[in-house]
This record gives structure tokens, C-alpha cells and sequence, in this order.
């Protein structure tokens, strides 16, 4: 007996369901079970090396390329409770609204206003800083500036990296002694040359530059992102989440 005229019989078909998966609810968010932390003296319990916020916060645009909500950099904020704080990437001016919400004072600075971040010269203010926090592009993931200078217009991955270490280490020049730098960054497939490790190559980049990780890798999971409303003909594991790494200048 096949599985047709198995399963066209009346009486057999009363007993076998096999109830196709509903649409909807294979669209429904799934929710994990993450695991208990340990409790420590730190000012902010809930921020563990698992960030999930799933509200983006009244802080910048969301609507601007790339925003990423404020709840993270608020939550570093507090735990490392910086004096001054530098924003060289500003973008929709995410950061700049935390710290005004924290009373904390804050310079902040974007290429859509002429200030190239990969630039040593752009570096050369006397003010050095207790907390840096940059959320660059994913070299050409996501275009933002018409700017040539703009680090997602970089031609290839050398050329994106090249000045990605100049960034990184003008932000080191920039720290007090003990100061951090907070990086958020993703790695993502490139059509043209495969998978990008960039959260590898900022590490690389960051110990090149003098820099030490003073804590673990922060994962980050993606809410909101546009890529989860896309259907894509192509067969990929999805990336459902970015990393924030913070490294502190040495004494």
C-alpha cells in the first residue's frame, strides 16, 4: 500500500495528522532560555556577555543607516562611568543622546559633517578621552556617505582595513591612560569576496595598535534588523547578532 491511497483512505485519515507548519507561526519570534549570571558587585547585573533589548530606545534616528538603539552604549555607560566620552563615528547622534540622559559630558563627530575618523589630523585635539565609543561600518555591507573618504565606500577589504587601523589607532592616540574603546561590528558574507571576519580583524587591529580586551566579547542579538523582513533565493546561515569588544590603553 502507498503512502497516497494510505493516507486517501477515510478511516486511516482520521488518525494520521500530519498538519502542515502555519505560516505565521513559523514568523513568530522564538525566545531562548539564557543562562542565569552570576551575581558580582557590578553596577549593571544585567549586562552579561548575552545583550538581548529588544526596544531600541528613544535615542538617535532609527531610521538612519546602521542605528543600533542606545540600550548597550547606556549600559556601558554606567558600568564604566567615564568622565568624557568621544563619539568620532556619530552618525544619527545615538551616543550624544545617552550622554545627555547620563549627565555625561560628550564630544561627537561624523563624515556627514566633514570629519574623516580615519584621518590622523582629525585626531590632533588636545582633549584626550576616558571612553570612546565607535560603531563603524561593515566595510561595504551597508553604504552611508557619498563621502569617498566614508570607510563603507573602500574600494576592497585591504583598502577598508588599511584605514580601519588608522581609525583605531587614532582612537588609541586619544585615551587617557586606562581609557576605553568600545567597538560594535559584525562580520557579513560579501558578494564578491565571501565571508568578512571583521570582529577578527579589529581584534588583530586593536592589539596591533597598543590596545589591551579588558573584558568579554559583549553579543549582541540583532532586533529590528531590515535583513529579517528579506527573503533571500540564496542558502545561508543568518548572522543574528554583532559583537562589542572593549580594550583599554595601557599605564
Amino acid at each position: 500500500m502507498t503512502l497516497a491511497t494510505y493516507t486517501a483512505n477515510p478511516f486511516y485519515a482520521r488518525h494520521v495528522k500530519r498538519v502542515a507548519p502555519r505560516q505565521e507561526a513559523r514568523a513568530r519570534p522564538v525566545y531562548a532560555r539564557l543562562p542565569r549570571a552570576p551575581k558580582n558587585a557590578s553596577p549593571v547585573p544585567h549586562l552579561t556577555s548575552l545583550y538581548h533589548f529588544h526596544r531600541a530606545g528613544e535615542y538617535g534616528d532609527r531610521s538612519y543607516p546602521g542605528n543600533c538603539g542606545g540600550n548597550l552604549i547606556k549600559d556601558l555607560l554606567r558600568y564604566f562611568k567615564p568622565g568624557l566620552v568621544l563619539d568620532p563615528m556619530s552618525g544619527s547622534g545615538t551616543c550624544a543622546d545617552v550622554c545627555k540622559e547620563l549627565d555625561i559630558a560628550c564630544m561627537h563627530f561624523d563624515i556627514h559633517q566633514g570629519f574623516d575618523a580615519c584621518d590622523p589630523n582629525d585626531f590632533t585635539a588636545v582633549e584626550t578621552f576616558d571612553f570612546i565609543w565607535a560603531h563603524p561600518a561593515y566595510w561595504r555591507q551597508k553604504l552611508y556617505a557619498d563621502d569617498p573618504r566614508d570607510l563603507s565606500r573602500s574600494p576592497t577589504l585591504e583598502h577598508f582595513l588599511r584605514r580601519y587601523g588608522q581609525f583605531i589607532r587614532n582612537c588609541a592616540r586619544a585615551l587617557k591612560q586606562g581609557g576605553k574603546l568600545a567597538i560594535l561590528i559584525g562580520d557579513y558574507s560579501d558578494r564578491e569576496t565571501g565571508f568578512v571576519p571583521l570582529t577578527f580583524h579589529t581584534k588583530h587591529l586593536a592589539f596591533a595598535a597598543g590596545l589591551k580586551q579588558c573584558t568579554t566579547d559583549i553579543i549582541r542579538f540583532s532586533h529590528g534588523a531590515s535583513s529579517s523582513k528579506k527573503v533571500y533565493r540564496s542558502c545561508f546561515i543568518p548572522g543574528l547578532h554583532d559583537v562589542c569588544m572593549i580594550f583599554e590603553k595601557q599605564s
